[in-house]
């Protein structure tokens, strides 16, 4: 399961588990989407890696296995 990080490692802006401003790399580094592309030119400072969209967990449990929507 991803370690969801709730701010940019950069500029500390508020990243919840459902915002579509994430960026991750294979790490899980976490960047906004501003700092991604205006900052560090869709490079990863930590581990030199690109970056994706971070998946966004839904809303409802499912398979009743999520521990955060207990």
């Amino acid at each position: 399961m991803l370690e969801f990080r709730l701010t940019c490692e950069h500029c500390s802006k508020a990243l919840p588990p459902d915002s579509l401003k994430a960026r991750i790399c294979s790490y899980e580094c976490t960047f906004c989407v501003s700092c991604v592309e205006h900052v560090l030119g869709n490079v990863c400072p930590n581990c030199g890696g690109g970056f994706v969209p971070r998946p966004i967990r839904p809303s409802t449990n499912w398979n009743d296995d999520n521990p955060e929507k207990r």
